[in-house]
C-alpha cells in the first residue's frame, strides 16, 4: 500500500488551502492535495473585491458592524471582530506578493461599495480580484518549494481515539488509491453549490470536504444557511459580480422601474444579497420579471470608458455567453446559488471538535457570515482563517506524534473495497441521473422561499434518493481519469449533505437572512439566536443547538 507521510496535511487548493499551507511551512513538514490544479480552484472566480477598513473615516469596528448586521446577528461576534481587525495586515501582505489591485488617482489601493456596508471598503483588482490573489499566492507557494499531489481526490479521513491521524486519497489519473499519515490535516475543500440547479459554483464545489468531515465525526453548523446572489446571468448563471451595482448598476423590472426601492429604500441596490435576492425573485413570481424569469441589470449609464476599466471581466462574459454588449444593452440576470454560510463547526484558529482536524475557508463555519454573508468578506476570510489555521496547526504537530499507521491501512483498504464494489456493482440508477433529480428538488424546495411542506416533501425525496444510491451501476469501470466514479464517490457525500440543509431548514421556524420561511416570517430571536449543529449517525442527521456569541453588538432591528 502507498503511504504518503507528512507533518500537516493540507486538502484544498484555493485561497485558504493555499495560505494555510504557506503559514504551517514556516515551521513544518507542509504538503497540500488538490483536486484540480490550484489555479483551477474556484477561488479564480471571485470577482468584485475583498473588504477592509483602509481609509481615514473608516475602522475595524464599523466593518464589524457591518458584518454583524449583514448575518442577521447570528455570526458570532469575537469571530467577527478578528476578520475585520486582521484584514488591513491582510491585503497589504497580498499587495506585498504581488497582487496588483485597481489604484487611485493617488495610487492608493482602490476600494469600491458593496451591499450592506456603511463605506466603500471593498478592494478590488478590476472585476478579477479573486483571479489576481490566487496567482499570486500560488506564486509565493511554489517559491516557498511546498509539495503539491494534484488530481488527488480525498475520499475519507483516518481517525483514532477522536483523533485524525491522516487521509485517503484516490488518484484520478491513474486509480491509484493511498494513504496520507499527517499529524494535523487542514480541509480548505471550498462550498457545496453544486448541490443546487442554479449555481454560481464550479462543478467541482460539491461539498465534499464537509462531508468526509461530518462522516469522521466533525459537526456540521449552520447548513440550512445558503446565499443565493441576486445577479447570475440568465441562462447559465455565471456570476455578475456585486461590483457591477457597486460601481451604480441599476436593476430594473419589465416596467423599466428600479424597483429596489420598495426593498430597501436608502441602499436600493446596495442592500446585503439575501434582500436583494428576495425581491429579485419577488417580481419574477409576481409577474414584473421578463418572460423566462428574469430581470435586467442596467450598465449603459456608466458609460464605455468606465465598464472598460472597472468592469471588462463582466462585459466579456456578456458578449460571450448572451451576446450582448453591456455598453449597449442591459443584462439579463436571475438568481442562483453562490455561497454556503454553514459548513464543518471551527473555532477562529481552524481548530474542529475532532482533534488534529482543521478547517478554513467556505468548506468552515468559524462563524464569521452568520445567517448572510456581506460581498467582500468571503475573499477575507480565506485569507485571515487560512493563515490563523496553517500557524495553529503548525504549532499543534510539533507536540504530536503521528497515528497508528496500522488504523491508517484499514481506511486504506476499506476505501479499496468500497471502490471496486461501485465498480463492480450492475445496478439500475444513473449517477448523473440522480445528482439531477437532487438538484431540482433542491432548487424547488429548499431555495431563496422557504415552507413547511416543501421542506418536509425535500427531506424525504432525498433520503429515498440515499437509498437508491445502493443500486448504482457505473458504465465506465477504468481505473484512468474515471470521472464517472468521482462523480459517484461525492454524489454520496452530496446526498448527505442535501439531507443536513434540508432537516435544518425545516427545523428552523424562523426567518431570519438567507433563511426565509413563508410561514415563519418573522425573526425570532427569543428561540432560534443560536446556531444548529448536525452530528452524523446512520440513521439520521442528529441535531442540537448552541448559543451566539454576542460581545458588543446586540441584536436590532435590521433595516436598510
Amino acid at each position: 500500500m502507498t503511504m504518503f507521510t507528512h507533518d500537516v496535511l493540507v486538502v484544498g487548493g484555493g485561497l485558504a488551502g493555499l495560505r494555510a499551507a504557506l503559514e504551517a511551512s514556516k515551521n513544518c513538514d507542509t504538503v497540500l492535495v488538490s483536486k484540480v490544479h490550484p489555479l483551477r480552484s474556484h477561488s479564480v472566480a471571485a470577482q468584485g473585491g475583498i473588504n477592509a477598513a483602509l481609509s481615514s473615516d473608516d475602522s475595524w469596528e464599523k466593518h464589524a458592524y457591518d458584518t454583524v448586521k449583514g448575518s442577521d446577528y447570528l455570526a458570532d461576534q469575537d469571530a467577527v471582530e478578528l476578520l475585520c481587525r486582521e484584514a488591513p495586515a491582510r491585503i497589504i501582505e497580498m499587495e506585498h506578493f504581488g497582487t496588483l489591485f485597481s489604484r487611485t488617482g493617488e495610487g492608493r489601493i482602490a476600494q469600491r461599495p458593496f451591499g450592506g456596508a456603511e463605506f466603500p471598503r471593498t478592494c478590488y483588482a478590476a472585476d478579477r480580484t479573486g483571479h489576481n490573489l490566487l496567482h499570486a499566492l500560488y506564486e509565493q507557494v511554489l517559491r516557498r518549494g511546498i509539495k503539491i499531489y494534484e488530481e488527488w481526490l480525498i475520499v475519507s479521513l483516518a481517525v483514532e481515539d477522536q483523533r485524525c491521524i491522516g487521509a485517503v486519497g484516490y488518484h484520478i489519473p491513474s486509480g491509484e488509491v493511498a494513504g496520507f499519515k499527517a499529524k494535523a490535516t487542514i480541509l480548505a475543500t471550498g462550498g457545496y453549490g453544486r448541490i443546487y440547479q442554479k449555481s454560481t459554483n464550479a462543478l467541482i464545489n460539491t461539498g465534499h470536504g464537509c462531508a468526509i468531515a461530518y462522516y469522521a465525526g466533525a459537526p456540521l453548523e449552520d447548513m440550512e444557511f445558503v446565499q443565493f446572489h441576486p445577479t447570475t446571468l440568465y441562462g447559465t448563471n455565471i456570476l455578475i459580480t456585486e461590483g457591477a451595482r457597486g460601481e451604480g448598476g441599476y436593476l430594473l423590472n419589465s416596467s423599466g422601474e428600479r424597483f429596489m426601492r420598495r426593498y430597501a429604500r436608502e441602499q436600493m441596490e446596495l442592500a446585503p444579497r439575501d434582500i436583494v435576492a428576495r425581491a429579485l425573485e419577488t417580481e419574477i413570481k409576481e409577474g414584473r420579471g421578463f418572460e423566462g424569469g428574469y430581470v435586467r441589470l442596467d450598465l449603459r449609464h456608466l458609460g464605455e470608458e468606465k465598464i472598460v476599466e472597472r468592469l471588462p471581466g463582466i462585459r466579456q462574459i456578456a458578449l460571450d455567453f448572451a451576446g450582448i454588449d453591456p455598453v449597449k444593452e442591459p443584462i439579463p440576470v436571475q438568481p442562483g446559488q453562490h455561497y454556503s454560510m454553514g459548513g464543518i463547526a471551527s473555532s477562529k484558529t481552524g481548530e474542529t471538535p475532532l482533534m488534529g482536524l482543521y478547517a478554513a475557508g467556505e468548506c468552515a463555519c468559524v462563524s464569521v457570515h452568520g445567517a448572510n454573508r456581506l460581498g467582500g468578506n468571503s475573499l477575507l476570510e480565506t485569507l485571515v482563517f487560512g493563515k490563523l489555521a496553517g500557524e495553529h496547526a503548525a504549532r499543534q504537530v510539533k507536540t504530536l506524534e503521528h497515528g497508528s499507521e496500522a488504523i491508517l491501512e484499514e481506511a486504506l483498504g476499506q476505501r479499496k473495497e468500497k471502490i471496486k464494489a461501485l465498480l463492480e456493482k450492475n445496478g439500475e440508477e444513473s449517477v448523473a441521473a440522480m445528482r439531477e433529480e437532487m438538484r431540482k428538488i433542491m432548487t424547488e424546495k429548499v431555495g431563496i422561499f422557504r415552507e413547511e411542506k416543501e421542506l418536509s416533501e425535500a427531506l424525504q425525496e432525498v433520503r429515498e434518493l440515499k437509498k437508491r444510491y445502493k443500486n448504482l451501476a457505473l458504465k465506465n469501470k477504468g481505473g484512468v481519469f474515471n470521472y464517472e466514479l468521482v462523480n459517484a464517490l461525492e454524489l454520496e457525500g452530496m446526498l448527505n449533505l442535501a439531507e443536513v440543509i434540508s432537516l435544518c431548514a425545516l427545523n428552523r421556524r424562523e426567518s431570519r437572512g438567507s433563511h426565509y420561511r413563508t410561514d415563519y416570517p418573522n425573526r425570532d430571536d427569543a428561540n432560534w439566536l443560536r446556531h444548529t449543529i448536525a452530528h452524523y449517525s446512520p440513521e439520521a442527521p442528529k441535531l442540537s443547538y448552541k448559543s451566539v456569541a454576542i460581545t458588543k453588538y446586540p441584536p436590532e432591528e435590521r433595516i436598510y
